[in-house]
């Protein structure tokens, strides 16, 4: 990779903690991409000669940007894994979204349609105004619950798309443009598996949604 590279903000014999750039895939799809962030770590531990495989904990999406949690090993990743079906990993996700916003907090339950499953399943989000400017809202948003592009759905149902969205708003309907779907994972905590302190990371907005809104919307 080149100018998009990810940054690992925390390593240990069972974790690795990474921020990922927008742009870039956590697993392949079926088309079978390389250089997805996975592939990235593992061939970086194998250039170091650690034997361990990097699995993903939980995922983040192409476009968002942010913090993901990789485990060294299978069991460690089930441990993570449970911790997040258990509700007990925060994470909180900066996000920009079209038009004010009218509650400064709340939470957005809405079911969330799964294709896979077929059916429509709970969901809770979390949020809380950190800023309202004329053609937008910043949101720090929580999800309580995991679903598929969470977040995404819950703005669009509350009739605020996130700025960028174009797969649940469409883009012409919208005078703000941004080249992504404005959202990053900013905080995450959780109990590591092995040695089960308290971990809590946090890293800065990327450059594109700190120039967002502050005022450029190129």
């Amino acid at each position: 990779m080149s100018e998009k590279r990810y940054k690992i903000i925390y390593e240990d014999d069972a974790l690795i903690v990474v921020d990922k750039p927008s742009g870039m895939l956590v697993i392949p799809t079926p088309k079978g991409e390389r250089n997805t962030l996975t592939d990235l770590l593992n061939r970086d531990l194998d250039s170091r000669g650690i034997e361990a495989n990097a699995y993903p904990c939980h995922r983040i999406d192409r476009e968002t940007s942010g913090l993901i949690v990789y485990a060294k090993g299978k069991a460690m990743q089930k441990a993570v894994m449970e911790e997040f079906h258990q509700k007990k990993v925060k994470k909180r996700y900066i996000a920009v979204v079209h038009g004010q916003v009218k509650k400064d907090f709340a939470t957005i339950a809405k079911s969330i349609y799964n294709r896979s499953r077929r059916k429509a399943e709970p969901a809770l989000t979390k949020y809380r105004v950190l800023e309202r400017r004329g053609a937008f809202t910043v949101i720090e948003a929580q999800p309580i619950t995991g679903r598929t592009n969470q977040i995404r759905i819950h703005f669009m149902m509350i009739g605020h798309p996130l700025v960028g969205e174009s797969v649940y708003a469409f883009k012409k309907d919208f005078a703000l443009r941004f080249k992504r779907v404005a959202l990053h994972a900013r905080d995450i905590e959780f109990t590591h598996p092995a040695t089960k302190k308290w971990l809590n990371f946090t890293v800065p907005l990327p450059e594109d949604m700190e120039r967002l809104i502050k005022g450029g919307n190129k």
